[in-house]
């Protein structure tokens, strides 16, 4: 057997008319062809988007996991410095004093670099997207509800809440 085509195998066009037909319809198949590889490409394009924001968003969840593990350490060492700072000057001035607090201003000091921000303002508005309302008073009847103290601070990591503040509400 061979690969060879023979005259009767080979169809040749007998008209102009058939050559311009069959390049008519070869040019629509190409135009075809290069839609379907530009939609292939477009929506090739728009799956890496999908995915690297995706992937951002898992990191960031993770890291603001984590984040919201180390809160209750950032909270202990709250309270040593607030006990140290109310405490008389010769606490104050011991190492153990000094390396709490230092401790807790090197751990927050990351902590707001990588974007976390402490969210501890009185005297705001309240949000419930924010505050965590667990005490309230009577207020001057305006109706509006104002922060009236703080009483853990809460956190946002990069936006997002991760710990509500708890707050008395005064209105």
């Amino acid at each position: 057997m061979s690969d060879e085509v023979t005259p009767e195998e080979f169809e040749v066009p007998s008209t102009v008319e058939e050559i311009l037909d069959e390049r008519s319809e070869s040019e629509q198949q190409r135009d075809e062809y290069k839609d379907a590889l530009q939609r292939l490409q477009a929506d090739f394009e728009n799956y890496k988007k999908r995915v690297a924001r995706t992937s951002e968003e898992v990191v960031t969840r993770a890291v603001a996991d984590v984040v919201a593990k180390l809160l209750p350490v950032l909270d202990a060492l709250d309270l040593a410095q607030a006990h140290f700072t109310n405490a008389d000057t010769s606490e104050l001035d011991s190492a153990e004093a000094k390396a709490l607090i230092q401790a807790r201003g090197l751990l927050l000091d990351t902590l707001k670099k990588e974007g976390l921000d402490r969210v501890d303002a009185a005297g705001v508005s309240f949000d419930p997207q924010v505050h965590d309302a667990v005490m309230h008073i009577e207020g001057d009847g305006s109706g509006e509800q104002i922060v009236d103290d703080i009483l853990r601070a809460g956190y946002q990591w990069k936006g997002t809440v991760v710990r509500p503040a708890m707050v008395r509400v005064k209105g």
